[in-house]
């Protein structure tokens, strides 16, 4: 797997490229994320376009990416996942702990409405996912 970061203002956008398998994917995931979050960085998103499958050793390190976040009050929004990966993070119940959004550009536009370092509940996420607007800000709790 490679991974290009590249900003927009103060989001990280990590494009994420190959299978994302056992080895060292998952580390060098979790380590780039906490690089970026130990040089400031509050809002993530991990850009699955060139992903075309995870397998469980990198469901692990991206729960624990996640996690590494939540503590340090960052966010992270998982972008362009494709129909094949999005499932397999349902089939083991894990879409439940993650803001999915459909696009960059949608990840950013979640990400940059107040209360976002605080999250948005799953299902506004899977609802912007389908493209629907949601009424203002939403928290999660």
């Amino acid at each position: 797997m490679r991974i290009a970061v590249r900003f927009n203002d103060e989001v990280a956008i990590l494009s994420l490229s190959g299978k994302f398998l056992a080895g060292t994917d998952g580390p060098f995931l979790r380590q780039k994320v906490k690089d970026l979050i130990d040089a400031g960085t509050r809002k993530l998103i991990l850009d699955f376009s060139d992903v075309p499958y995870i397998d469980s050793t990198g469901l692990g390190f991206l729960a624990g990416s996640r996690v590494t976040a939540q503590n340090a009050g960052a966010q992270i929004v998982l972008a362009n996942m494709n129909p094949h990966v999005r499932r397999i993070l349902d089939d083991v119940k894990l879409t439940q702990f993650f803001v999915i959004a459909a696009s960059d550009a949608a990840a950013i536009d979640l990400l940059s409405r107040p209360g976002a370092a605080a999250g948005t509940p799953p299902a506004a996420s899977k609802r912007e996912a389908k493209g629907e607007k949601l009424p203002g800000p939403t928290v999660q709790g």
